[in-house]
Formats: structure tokens, C-alpha cells, sequence
């Protein structure tokens, strides 16, 4: 009875109450995906084109904007599909793919934050050691352990998936697939897939987040020491773009996170705007933020227009 029932694939949800509007809400997230997918995608070729670029700060930007595409792509068939076609069967092999990609590549990006803290840590407290540290290599060697971290961490909570029967009811609350979603409707005993996230936040994301705060404290005392005003707010200034993506992240992952486990009286709508906001504000705001706060992505740009109106 059981293989019958997990068979029948999920079926995701919209946003209830609000079919009839759903062909205008898809034409806006279809606007935003298309300005995430140009944006990322633009910073991407300005770093591999720009030659001035090509220094590890803009490599680990470049990872940051590889991410937030892998996020996007992953989400935006099914968000689109639920929304413009009502196309809300997916199969558990697929929800499952689609899962496994979600989560492995929140645990990148947090690792590639992470990362970017580190690197402008050295770059303004020692200085004199940055292409040193930063070799080629190096960034290579960090590059694919943040990528390895996160798709390895990730595997066993996902791969347990697939071997629980599913209650009857198999509606998601979303237009895509998370784990904390899915596991909802196993009726079998998930205590590992409860508990294994916890310790997968706390040895990731909480331990990153930690790590950011102290190495931004150990630049402001350094930076503090800078006898001259000017010099403080230059210094300051380049760790800008990376402070604001740090926020996009972790507030609203913290937000999405705290719905799903404690917000059983919060109004379904609450949790697809939580969930949406996660999914489309860091990757959208990101590339922003780097091209407005960040000289060389600026003249980048500049160059790129101008080479395309001669």
C-alpha cells in the first residue's frame, strides 16, 4: 500500500487564494528572474573578460554569482510552471534532485561569504601578505572545498528521503521542494532527518555567521589604528558590498529558517513570502550592490557598454 502511495508525485502550491492572478504574478517573477539571470550573468563576464578583474576578490564574487544562478535556475522552472501553467506534479526524484540542490547550495554560498570575510581580512590587516595567501591555487584549493562542503553535507538528509513512505496528502507548501517541506509528509521516524539539519546549521551556517562577525571585528580594530580619517573610510569602504551581502543572506535565511520551525500559527502566506524573499533577494540585490559600491565592476561595465556602441 505504502509503495502505491509514495509513487504519486507531490504536488506544489502557489499561492492559495490567489489562482486566478497567478498568470500576472508569474509575469513578474518572470521579470525578476530575467534581471537576476542578466545581472549574475554579466558579472560573471566581466570577470572572466576583464583582465583588472581577475584578482581573488572578484574570483570568489564570481563563485558568489555562480551560486545565486544555481539557485535561481533551480527554483524558477517550478515557480514559473505552478504559476503560469499550473503545473504543480513533480516527482519525488525530481523534488528530490531539486532539494538537494536548494539546500547544498545555501551551504556554497554561506561558505563563500565566509570566504570573502576572510580574504578582505587579510587584505586590510596584512596587507604585505595578501598575494601570498591568495595564490591561484589557493583560491582554486578554497574554491572547490566551499563547493565540496556543500554538496557533500548535504547528501545524507536527501538520500534518507527517498526511502520513506508518504502519507496520502502529499500537498507542499511551496512552488518548489525543501527538505523541512517534504519530511512533513513521511510517516515514518525522521528523527535523524530532525536532527542532522540542526547540527548541519550549527557546524555551517551559525559557525560561518560567528566567524564573519569576528573577522569584521579584528578589521575594525585594525582599521581603527589608521592614523588618518580618509584612509579608515577607503578601507572600510571595499568591505561595504560584502557586509551588505552577508545581511541579504543570513536575515533572510534566519526568517525563512524560524518560520518553517516555529511559525505552525503564522499565516500560510507569511511562509511563501519568507520563502520567496530568500529565494530572489540576495541574487537580485548582489550584483547591484557590487556594481554600485565597487570601482573596477563599475569601469567594467562602463567599458562593456562602450565597446557595444562603438
Amino acid at each position: 500500500m505504502w509503495s502505491n502511495i509514495s509513487a504519486a508525485p507531490f504536488l506544489l502550491t502557489g499561492s492559495p487564494g490567489l489562482e486566478i492572478f497567478h498568470p500576472w504574478i508569474s509575469v513578474s517573477f518572470f521579470v525578476i528572474y530575467v534581471s537576476i539571470l542578466l545581472s549574475n550573468g554579466t558579472l560573471l563576464f566581466l570577470i572572466r573578460e576583464d583582465h583588472t578583474l581577475h584578482e581573488p576578490m572578484y574570483y570568489f564574487l564570481a563563485i558568489l554569482a555562480a551560486t545565486d544562478l544555481g539557485v535561481t535556475l533551480t527554483t524558477m522552472s517550478t515557480v514559473l510552471g505552478v504559476l503560469w501553467l499550473d503545473h504543480r506534479a513533480i516527482s519525488h526524484g525530481a523534488c528530490y534532485f531539486q532539494s538537494y540542490l536548494i539546500h547544498s547550495l545555501s551551504v556554497v554560498e554561506s561558505g563563500v561569504l565566509l570566504v570573502m570575510a576572510y580574504d578582505r581580512f587579510i587584505a586590510i590587516c596584512n596587507p604585505l601578505r595578501y598575494t601570498s595567501i591568495f595564490t591561484i591555487a589557493k583560491v582554486v584549493k578554497i574554491g572547490l572545498g566551499v563547493l565540496m562542503r556543500g554538496f557533500i553535507l548535504i547528501v545524507p538528509i536527501i538520500t534518507t528521503l527517498s526511502g520513506f513512505p508518504y502519507y496520502k496528502s502529499r500537498v507542499l507548501s511551496h512552488a518548489f521542494c525543501l527538505h523541512q517541506d517534504v519530511i512533513k509528509l513521511a510517516c515514518a521516524d525522521i528523527t535523524f532527518n530532525r536532527l542532522y539539519p540542526i547540527v548541519l546549521v550549527s557546524l555551517t551556517g551559525f559557525l560561518d555567521s560567528v566567524l564573519i562577525l569576528i573577522s569584521y571585528i579584528l578589521i575594525l580594530n585594525s582599521v581603527m589604528r589608521i592614523a588618518s580619517v580618509k584612509e579608515q573610510a577607503k578601507a572600510l569602504n571595499t568591505c561595504v558590498s560584502h557586509i551588505s551581502c552577508v545581511l541579504f543572506f543570513y536575515v533572510t535565511v534566519t526568517g525563512l529558517t524560524l518560520i518553517h520551525r516555529f511559525g505552525q500559527y503564522v499565516p500560510h502566506v507569511v511562509h511563501i513570502i519568507m520563502s520567496y524573499i530568500y529565494f530572489l533577494f540576495p541574487p537580485f540585490m548582489n550584483p547591484i550592490i557590487y556594481s554600485i559600491k565597487t570601482k573596477q565592476i563599475r569601469n567594467g561595465i562602463n567599458r562593456l557598454l562602450s565597446f557595444h556602441r562603438i
